[in-house]
């Protein structure tokens, strides 16, 4: 596969020299491509990496690898350097001349050497109190020179001392960003902190450099930082909260401490209010530990929903007949009784879901309400969890539909949503469709800037998979049983000839699809099976198909129109090793940007990976490199029809997307789907998560792999149960 390097992982080499001239350089950060001269070479070499403040003529220690691009040749990428400071008097002074240290000039530099000699640099570092002995250089000059020279060399500083503990240089900018000149003195006096600022990668980083100090593996300061990881941790899969009993096992296992000194952290969490303990009496002993922020989510959820519920509501005076006319003239079509029947059931209550899968008109449900409320003059507000969804929701319905995020307005400033309980939303009724997406803290903003006179209903399909972030909130609601529920099951006639629509409902309930006798007429059919038992085998007919199969036979563009989704990352038929083949077989294009082990190429198919409010776009967020600016280090990705600009530092917000797993599908709809499913991808075998991939696909459903793992997913109706109070929660809010 030709991706712009060589595919053989190249040897680590040191090189010392000078630096001549810089080419690009992104403060950022810190990304910098510049002309290196090796000592006792006449030739300049290429390099690129991360570096901190560069300065033509500073003499470096350099370590990495040699690289050869296909456009630009061979180029030396840094892994790690050091600067090597002067010695000698006269370098001293072309060093500090070379402009280095803002606002000090050649006469200031001259004195400095004439009086420190060959200590001047150790002066400016470790004693600049003494500068201001120099007649003309006072203490304020003096306080200038030295904090020029901390911000300068505090970065260098900042990663040597990383490399130093075996850690990655390129921490070094982000921990930077987050505490500027503190950073070192911060991790060297007070590296916790850094667990608490930087979830997940602040704590691997803390204990590193505490472990290789000498901290005792029980040290409170240090068990306190593993509860609150293994907390992080919890939520990233899934869970609002977990069992002490479960946290201690984790922390004995993974971080070698036993359960009384991690009930003893945990205590003192609780009590310094970062983290909330709550006990089950109906459950004998067993105590909850929770981040703050996911108890007060949840808590907060049931505590609305119970509000919400309390007020009393006048249902509009419509009859049948009326709704039947409504319907008719904004919809030109007649709603089924089923459909009629829930319609004129949420007219009577102020929240409420409906249910049901593909086909049974949850949509044309949703257009028939708003239809009806805009007759008797209440506004709605039509919202989505992602930007795709959303835009779905807008076409369908032809009405204006906004993600959750941004219809409750998020505030970049200030870090918080402008939509809250003290400036509510203004409508009388808030529709929420793929509800099932959405998490335990999204609903909490989102019920927490409902006005209580306002309806709230909530649409999804509860078979689908959870959220990606924490919670199971659709399906907790449901199962309390403490909301109105109405679950849509007459399938329509147009959809009950769509192969697609029989199969998801035969998953749904766990019956075997109804496939094709003969798959060399893919065009004769929606819905199809190929048996391929080699992950090899599924992985080479997958491209083929991208490229070639599907774009002949269905008239489907590879990349905007096909989406293969996959239950994991890892592995031959996994998203990594999927990704660099279809990149490979579907896009020509040179490799400009290198990231995260991964090339982007203009007219990569990419998806965004973490919320971003300053850039307007979500976790999920899915589109295609419009260009690439490879000298200033800027990829810009086309979000339908919106440009949104990622700079070097921020690449490991976006990942190649020809293949996703399923998880991150959800919302989002393709004309055709390709679904590698085979026993290796065991671990996740499971029918939500079969019902979900199939549920994707508008126009063609393509499943690859083989019998045995389609059966192992139709048997296990038993999905990984994420950890949530909410269902009691609601349980007991209503039994009071």
């Amino acid at each position: 596969m030709n991706n712009g390097h060589n595919d053989s992982t190249p040897p680590t080499t040191s090189l010392e020299g000078r630096l001549e001239k810089i080419a690009f350089y992104n403060p950022d950060d810190h990304f910098v491509i510049a002309r290196f001269k090796p000592s006792g070479s006449g030739s300049l070499i290429t390099i690129l990496g991360h570096m901190p403040e560069p300065s033509v003529g500073e003499s470096l220690s350099i370590n990495g690898t040699w690289r050869t691009h296909s456009r630009y040749g061979q180029q030396f990428r840094i892994d790690g350097y050091r600067v090597i400071l002067p010695s000698d008097i006269d370098g001293i002074r072309k060093y500090l001349q070379s402009g280095m240290i803002r606002g000090v000039g050649a006469r200031t530099v001259a004195r400095l050497v004439e009086h420190f000699e060959d200590e001047t640099l150790d002066v400016i570092e470790n004693r600049p109190e003494k500068l201001a002995e120099i007649k003309g250089i006072g203490v304020k000059t003096a306080n200038r020179i030295a904090l020029a020279w901390k911000v300068h060399h505090g970065l260098k500083q900042l990663m040597d001392f990383l490399q130093d503990n075996g850690l990655k240089a390129s921490y070094g900018a982000r921990i930077y960003k987050l505490y500027g000149t503190r950073a070192l003195d911060m991790l060297q006096n007070d590296p916790w902190q850094l667990a608490h600022d930087l979830p997940r990668t602040g704590f691997i980083i803390a204990d590193t450099l505490m472990r290789n100090a000498g901290v005792e593996t029980h040290d409170i300061e240090r068990v306190k930082a593993c509860i609150l990881h293994l907390l992080y941790a919890s939520t990233e899969d899934g869970n609002v909260c977990i069992r002490e009993e479960d946290l201690f096992e984790k922390c004995r296992k993974l971080f070698q401490v036993d359960a009384p000194i991690a009930r003893s952290a945990v205590d003192q969490l609780h009590a310094q209010q970062e983290i909330v303990v709550e006990t089950d009496p109906d459950f004998g002993t067993d105590r909850y530990i929770y981040l703050l922020s996911m108890y007060q989510a949840e808590t907060g959820i049931a505590q609305k929903l119970e509000a919400l519920l309390s007020q009393p509501l006048k249902q509009p005076e419509l009859s049948t007949d009326i709704i039947h006319q409504t319907v008719l003239k904004h919809l030109a079509l007649k709603l089924s009784p089923e459909q009629m029947d829930v319609l004129q059931n949420i007219l009577a209550h102020r929240v409420a879901i409906i249910t049901g899968g593909p086909g049974t008109g949850k949509t044309t449900l949703i257009r028939s309400i708003t239809a009806v409320f805009n007759r008797i003059r209440k506004k709605v507000y039509l919202c989505a969890p992602t930007g795709r969804a959303a835009r779905r929701l807008s076409e369908l319905t032809r009405k204006p539909a906004a993600t959750v995020h941004r219809m409750l307005g998020f505030n970049l400033a200030e870090r918080q949503f402008e939509k809250n309980r003290d400036n509510p939303l203004q409508a009388d009724v808030v529709i929420v469709d793929e509800a099932s997406m959405v998490d335990t803290v999204l609903m909490y903003h989102l019920l927490n800037a409902v006005h209580l006179n306002t309806r709230v209903i909530l649409v999804g399909d509860v078979f689908q998979l959870p959220s990606v972030g924490p919670g199971n909130v659709l399906a907790d609601l449901i199962e309390s049983q403490q909301l109105r529920t109405y679950e849509l099951t007459t399938v329509f006639r147009q959809a009950q000839e769509s192969p697609i629509v029989i199969n998801a409902h035969r998953i749904r309930n766990g019956q075997f699809p109804v496939l094709p006798e003969d798959d060399s007429h893919m065009d004769l059919s929606e819905f199809y099976f190929i048996d391929r038992h080699q992950p090899e085998a599924a992985a080479c007919l997958i491209v083929d198909l991208c490229r070639s199969g599907i774009p002949d036979r269905f008239n489907l563009d590879p990349i905007h129109d096909i989406q293969v989704l996959v239950p994991m990352h890892k592995g031959v038929v996994g998203t990594y090793h999927l990704n660099q083949r279809l990149q490979a077989g579907l896009n020509p294009n040179p490799a400009l940007i290198q990231s995260q082990g991964q090339d982007f190429r203009t007219n990569d198919k990419v998806m965004h990976l973490k919320n971003n409010y300053a850039k307007d776009v979500f976790n999920g967020d899915s589109g295609l490199i419009s260009d690439i600016d490879e000298r200033n280090g800027i990829i810009s990705v086309d979000y339908d029809g919106r440009i949104v600009e990622y700079d070097t530092a921020e690449l490991d917000e976006i990942t190649l997307a020809y293949a996703i797993t399923v998880h991150k599908s959800q919302g989002s709809e393709y004309p055709a789907v390709i679904i590698p499913l085979l026993t290796q991808h065991y671990a996740l075998l499971q029918r939500n998560l079969l019902y979900t991939a199939v549920t994707r696909g508008k126009q063609l459903v393509i499943i690859i792999g083989t019998e045995k793992a389609l059966s192992i997913a139709l048997d296990n109706d038993r999905p990984h149960r994420r950890l949530s109070r909410l269902k009691k929660r609601l349980k007991v809010a209503h039994a009071r």
